[in-house]
């Protein structure tokens, strides 16, 4: 059987050019966060199938890359079902992973723990422009912190690593709460028991518009009047604070003032307290899918990519499902590979301001020069330039043009004897 050249569909080779620009939008990222406060940690790739499974992943749970059980575990004649030959998969996020890690270390751990997490995550999902099966995921979360610090606190970073990042596009945080969700909803007239399947069509919004959202809650069997209701309420929000405490007003025998009041206190305070120029508005139709939300939930978009390049929101019901007490948890997850995707369409060039030189080395240099000049490359090193010591090729004039797309500006050239 031949061998394949090619990876595995949804999953790719990367080559040197935009590893360069990866590795520069990881930095930024880092750098960005631990000035925040943030402290890196890591979790394995492969997580206990249980765990994933749990019903916190949403749409997610479909997509896991089983793992067969190995050895004498693996019973494949007694098998009635998947579950008697899996007990592991591929991590599909890293939030499931976060709240079992912080849930057997937090012993060990401060409180509240600001936790930076960057790693590749699994999803057998159909693959896509910015989309992969295997792809980076740039969390943070803030963990044991129940006020609106936590958020104020993520927004403001997300949107300063980003602003780092991508200087030249513009981009937009909306942001929205699962409790004035369920207000806006109960409001309306909406049955508690038909809330979740309300918001899965309302989460179309942005592909069919008010009146597809409207159509489809009506085939639904929906009472004309609460579908009529909801979106007049929908559509007559003003999207800054002042409209958020306005609409707390609208829906107080449904929902207690204090939870539209906390969201236009962290607008006010980001809007207040940023250097970043960016967009911030009130979202009514931001739902986000993942059914492990309780609370505040935010989603940025940005000029040039038609999909979020960020989302996350508040999950203080996760932990508890593992320690059996529930742990306020907030986290932001920047969207690597598409932000990835941006800056290669713009040209895929890394905002790296290290001088990088090519020592190039005619062939058959004697020990005793060679070893000189990989000594001048190591003092150039050390004052930090970015040296790359390289056998001269034949033909020079395209050696060096490939170098120069790696970024190489200077170049020296050695020779057996000196040039006359």
């Amino acid at each position: 059987m031949a061998l394949k050249k090619k990876p595995v569909t949804g999953m790719r080779d990367i080559l040197p050019g935009e590893m360069q620009v990866r590795d520069f939008v990881m930095d930024q990222i880092k750098e960005t966060y631990r000035s925040f406060g943030f402290t890196q940690m890591e979790t394995p790739c492969v997580e206990h199938i249980e765990n994933l499974t749990s019903k916190q992943g949403g749409d997610n749970e479909k997509l896991i890359f089983r793992i067969l059980k190995r050895g004498e575990k693996l019973d494949l004649e007694n098998a009635a079902g998947e579950n008697d030959l899996v007990d592991t998969g591929l991590r599909y996020d890293l939030t499931v992973p976060l709240a079992r890690y912080f849930s057997n270390n937090a012993a060990q751990l401060p409180t509240p723990f600001k936790a930076l997490q960057m790693g590749s995550v699994w999803r057998a999902d159909r693959p896509q422009r910015g989309r992969f099966r295997q792809f980076t995921q740039c969390d943070i979360d803030i963990l044991g912190d129940a006020s609106s610090m936590a958020e104020i606190e993520l927004i403001l970073a997300t949107t300063t690593a980003l602003g780092r990042i991508c200087p030249d596009n513009r981009f937009e945080v909306r942001i929205n709460d699962r409790n004035i969700l369920r207000g806006m909803a109960l409001y309306s007239g909406f049955a508690e028991d038909t809330l979740e399947t309300v918001f899965i069509i309302l989460d179309k919004m942005d592909k069919i518009g008010c009146d597809g959202v409207a159509a489809e809650l009506l085939d639904n069997g929906y009472d004309e009047t609460a579908v009529s209701r909801y979106m007049e309420l929908l559509t007559g929000i003003d999207t800054d604070a002042g409209g958020v405490r306005r609409l707390g007003e609208t829906l107080a025998e449904v929902m207690p003032r204090t939870v539209t009041d906390g969201l236009a206190d962290i607008m006010d305070t980001v809007t207040q307290v940023s250097e970043t120029d960016f967009v911030l508005k009130f979202d009514p139709t931001l739902v986000r899918g993942m059914s492990y939300y309780t609370g505040t939930i935010f989603e940025v978009s940005m000029e040039g990519l038609g999909v979020s390049v960020a989302g996350g929101g508040r999950y203080d019901k996760m932990i508890g499902k593992f320690t059996g007490v529930d742990t306020p948890a907030c986290g932001f997850s920047i969207g690597f590979e598409r932000i990835v995707t941006i800056l290669m369409e713009q040209g895929g060039k890394a905002q790296d301001q290290t001088v990088k030189k090519a020592y190039l080395v005619e062939k058959g240099m004697d020990r005793d020069r060679f070893a000189g000049i990989m000594k001048q490359a190591m003092s150039e090193r050390k004052a930090g330039v970015c040296v790359l010591v390289s056998q001269m090729n034949k033909n020079k004039k395209f050696q060096k043009e490939q170098l120069t797309k790696d970024g190489y500006t200077e170049f020296v050239e050695f020779y057996r004897e000196a040039l006359k």
